[in-house]
This record gives C-alpha cells, structure tokens and sequence, in this order.
C-alpha cells in the first residue's frame, strides 16, 4: 500500500509513517502520536482491538523511533485533524536510543546545544514551518522572474581575486595558488550582462570573514541576486525588486498559512514600496534625534528609526533607501554625474534589517578605472573584470536579497541562525 501524508489521511484502509513523537499509555490504550513532514497521526491501541504483537511493538517505542503503520483511519474528534487510526501493523524501521537532548515543547536546551544537534533539533513543528517557508520565498522570486523572462545562471564560488578588495574573504589552497571563496558573485553577474544575456538571476552562497557576532550576520548566507540590461537609471531595477519582493509575500500569505500561524505573524502587503533618499535621510533622522554625519552611511539603530518614520508615515514594514554616499560604495556602483557624491545605490529594508543591496551598475570603462583608483584598487586586481567593458556593455543594474534575513525579518525569529539549516558562523564549523 502507498504511503499517505498525515495532511492527507481520509477514512479507511491506509499506510502511514514517521517518527514517534509520543508515547502514552492508559490502562489498556496505548496512543502514538506520530509525526511526518506535513503534521501529526494519531496512533491509537485499544488492547482488546489490536493483536498482541502490534499492541507490544507499540508499547515498547522510544521517542523518535521510525516506524510505519498500517491500518484503519476512523473519525475521532479528540484527534489531531479529526482522524485517528487503528493499528493492524506496525513496523519499526529504525529504533532511536535515548535523545541526548530535549527539544520538543518547552525546553531548557541553550540555543547553541540545539545548534550542536542540529539534525534533531530541526524535528520540531516550528523549524519545520521554517525551512517550508523559506522554500516558498525562494520559489516566490524564482517564480516571479521566470515570468519576466530572466534566465537562472551559477557564477564560481571559488575566485582568483576578492571581488570587493579589503580583507573579509575566506582565502583557499587552489593548485598550490591562493584562491578566495566570493564574497558577493556581483561581478561575474555583470560579465554575464556584458556576455549578451540580458535579464540573469541566481541563488546561491556568498562567505565574508567578518568577526561579527550579532543575531543578524552569518559567515556564510544565501542569496538571491538579479541582474539586467538596458535600464533607465536605477529605479527601473527598484520596480522588479518591488514586485517580485510583493509577489513573493502575496505566495506565501496563500500557501504557508498554517506556518505562519506557528510564528503568530500576519504579514502586510503594501500596494506600493516607499522609497526613501539621501541626503533627506539625514534630515529624518535628526527630526528623530539621531545626527549622522553628512556623506557617511547610517548604522542599525539609524534603520530602526527609519523603519518607525515609514511605518508611522506610510503604513508599511517595508522601504527602499536611495542615493547612498558614493564614497560608501564599492567602484563598479554608478554615481550621479551631475551629483558625483552621490551613488546610484539601492537598499531594501524589512522591518528595520537591511535586506538588499542594489542599484545601477558603472557600465562606462573610464569610470570603472576612475572609481577604482579613487578606492585605491590596483588596476591589475580587477583588469580581469574590467577589460571586457570596453568592447560595448548596456546600462545595467541589480540586486541581492538575503535569503536567510528575510526569513528572520518575516517571522521575527530572534537569531538568523535559526534561519539557517546548518549555521555556520565565527565559531561554528560543524555539524
């Protein structure tokens, strides 16, 4: 018999399994509550209904054991979606010894224990409802851009120079020659641009080596990354943004309902995305009481007041910030060139975390070498980069969303490493 799902057990004859999250016994009732990806069975014995073997088996499970079960799914209102099931058979296909630590209901367990079992801990209902969600975000851009015709590429991991200068890069034995593990594939998506394809999107890992240990920042952290050609100015790349961050929350408020209900968050979608602009962010925030410095970038507690202004003023958690000091940005960032202090940069922020990064990209050879040379870049480090843009390269521009931190900001989880399967950060390296 093939296997049914706990969300789709239906009276009769029926084949379920997963692992035993429960045992309880009551005189002559032996009750398993039985737990697959998509929800929970209830398993239940009368000792009077079942044969002895399967009434034994049932009474002798550890927690967590896999087992699966056969039998006849009837109508019990007591029971976890209104059905329960009567035992004909029931088979332990891998006995689990004595659990090394409490993770389920109300735990006493440190984050980082949890982290240390990361394969158990990842069993509950609500880490679960994680991982289903962050799937949803993921198929929700990737829906989205298919739709506008982008193509899905993979850029190299492993690169022969940092791609954004400075010293947060993961550096690897390649061949016997130093190699790096990218920071941000930024660069070969703008070669792939400068290749003739146009409209590009990826999804994959980016590693920076910064000693950060805050609840918001990852060693390693997966991104998606869009990039496309002939644009405007960098609010051509603002409007895809917004709608496939708009399309994207619209997909999971219908499909993950139940796991949102987990995290009790309702999420709000706005018909637009407010865009804010420097230098009036600056005047924002001293309104606010927060003096930034005019031409420096503003920190976190600057993007948690900012988030208070929009919400109070436009109703909505989230909004995008324009026109970053270009002294901020990195060389390939296209400035204003009637306003060269200024960058065409683009963040998107959710809740008061920086989400994205963006904008309009230099596609000009001569600015590309000005701007690195003003950042102090040898030439020779990103010659491999820059040469292809002077045989012809379209205005262009993109983004990156975090994956990881939209999942946070969407449930208000505390730590993004509860957004992350398996975290790795300054101190972690396993499992």
């Amino acid at each position: 018999m093939e296997r049914t799902y706990a969300k789709n057990v239906k009276p009769g004859k029926i084949s379920v399994a997963g692992w035993v999250e429960e045992t309880r016994k009551l005189g002559g009732l032996v009750f398993l509550k039985l737990r697959d990806m998509t929800g929970y069975i209830q398993i239940t014995l009368p000792k009077k209904k079942v044969s002895e073997n399967v009434f034994k088996i049932a009474s002798s499970l550890t927690k967590e054991s896999v087992v699966s079960v056969d039998g006849e799914a009837v109508a019990n209102k007591e029971a976890p979606g209104g059905i329960e099931i009567i035992p004909s058979a029931i088979k332990v296909i891998s006995t689990a010894k004595p659990l090394p630590i409490e993770f389920l209901g109300k735990v006493d367990t440190t984050f980082d224990k949890l982290l240390d079992y990361r394969s158990l801990s990842l069993r509950t209902r609500k880490n679960q409802a994680i991982f289903k969600i962050q799937s949803t975000i993921i198929h929700g851009f990737i829906e989205y851009l298919d739709k506008k015709g982008f193509l899905q590429i993979f850029t190299p991991c492993i690169l022969g120079a940092a791609s954004e200068g400075g010293a947060e890069v993961f550096s690897v034995d390649y061949y016997k020659k130093r190699a790096f593990l990218r920071q941000d594939p930024q660069l070969h998506r703008q070669l792939a641009i400068a290749a003739g394809l146009e409209k590009i999107y990826e999804v994959g890992a980016s590693w920076r080596a910064e000693m950060s240990h805050t609840t918001r920042h990852l060693s390693e952290h997966r991104v998606l990354a869009a990039e496309m050609a002939f644009i405007k100015d960098e609010y051509d790349v603002i409007k895809i943004e917004e709608e496939m961050v708009l399309h994207c929350l619209k997909k999971i408020k219908n499909e993950c309902a139940d796991e949102l209900e987990i995290f009790d968050t309702k999420i709000e979608i706005p018909e637009k995305i407010p865009v804010l602009k420097f230098p009036e962010v600056y005047d924002i925030l001293e309104g606010m009481g927060k003096i930034v410095k005019r031409g420096k970038e503003y920190d976190t507690e600057a993007e948690e007041l900012l988030w208070k202004w929009v919400k109070e003023k436009y109703k909505t958690d989230l909004f995008f910030v324009n026109r970053f000091p270009s002294a901020a940005k990195p060389f390939y960032v296209m400035k204003y060139d009637e306003e060269p202090e200024w960058a065409r940069s683009v963040d998107l922020l959710y809740r008061g975390v920086e989400l994205s990064s963006g904008g309009q990209r230099e596609h000009r050879y001569d600015k590309i070498i000005e701007q690195a040379k003003e950042k102090r870049i040898p030439l020779d480090s990103i010659k491999w980069f820059a040469e292809f843009f002077q045989y012809g390269v379209p205005p262009h521009g993109g983004f990156a969303i975090g994956i990881e931190r939209m999942t946070k900001q969407l449930l208000g989880l505390a730590n993004i490493r509860e957004a992350t399967l398996f975290p790795r950060d300054t101190e972690r390296l396993l499992p």
